[in-house]
């Protein structure tokens, strides 16, 4: 992501310095309001420019444009008042608004002047299928080591946009290490699939923990559980 908004602010501005946050992300419902907020750190007088960036495009310029000292307000092509607006509180301050959240607000989202931050968009819907799992457990050449690696892959609904948080457990407890996950790859179906690899000690598997691969979408979350006992006997 740093790539990306590097290149677009460089293209777009003469800024000589720009701050980057990444925010986190917010999962609404759909026909929700939704308020991303971005504080700029520095007033210019010029406009703020909000963007849009859906899962393998590139950044919409612009959804719309805001400056504090007149509250004058610009939309880009595709976007109205009907559904989108903007406010400040301050000189610094500044609000995106969608009055009304539909699953294709699903983006991330840019707010670009003389300092640049972002914040992350999810709209889910009640019916929104909940990820499909899949967890491999280790080979059997790698258990003839200390380490292992358990695998988990996750298939999601088109109307997902692909975000989704995956995280794992061991008996109960959160992980935080020695974990790889994979950003959201579409197939030709139009689903999206991520994989998530888990690196354990083979001790602990030899002694039955128990290792769980969790995938959260909005409401939606699934989770599929793994152990020693409960897999085929290695020949």
């Amino acid at each position: 992501m740093l790539g990306i908004v590097c290149s677009l602010i460089t293209a777009l501005t003469c800024k000589i310095l720009f701050r980057i946050l990444k925010m986190p992300i917010k999962k609404v419902s759909a026909g929700q309001q939704v308020v991303l907020s971005c504080n700029i750190q520095r007033c210019d007088g010029y406009y703020v420019n909000w963007y849009k960036q859906v899962p393998g495009g590139v950044p919409q310029y612009y959804v719309l444009r805001f400056r504090h000292h007149d509250s004058s307000l610009e939309f880009g092509t595709g976007f109205s008042s009907d559904r989108f607006n903007s406010k400040s509180s301050s000189d610094i301050d500044y609000q995106f608004i969608i009055k009304q959240a539909e699953r294709g607000d699903s983006a991330l989202y840019f707010c670009q002047t003389w300092d640049d931050s972002a914040d992350e968009l999810i709209v889910t819907g009640s019916s929104l299928p909940p990820p499909v799992l899949t967890v491999f457990p280790p080979s059997k050449a790698e258990l003839q080591s200390n380490k292992a690696t358990l695998l988990c892959l996750s298939s999601l609904s088109s109307e997902s946009k692909g975000f989704a948080d995956v995280s794992w457990l061991v008996d109960g407890s959160p992980v935080s290490s020695g974990i790889s996950t994979s950003t959201a790859v579409q197939r030709p179906d139009q689903t999206f699939h991520i994989s998530s690899s888990l690196s354990i000690q083979t001790s602990d598997w030899n002694m039955n923990k128990v290792y769980a691969c969790k995938v959260s979408l909005g409401s939606q979350a699934a989770e599929k559980t793994i152990n020693k006992s409960g897999c085929p006997a290695e020949e």
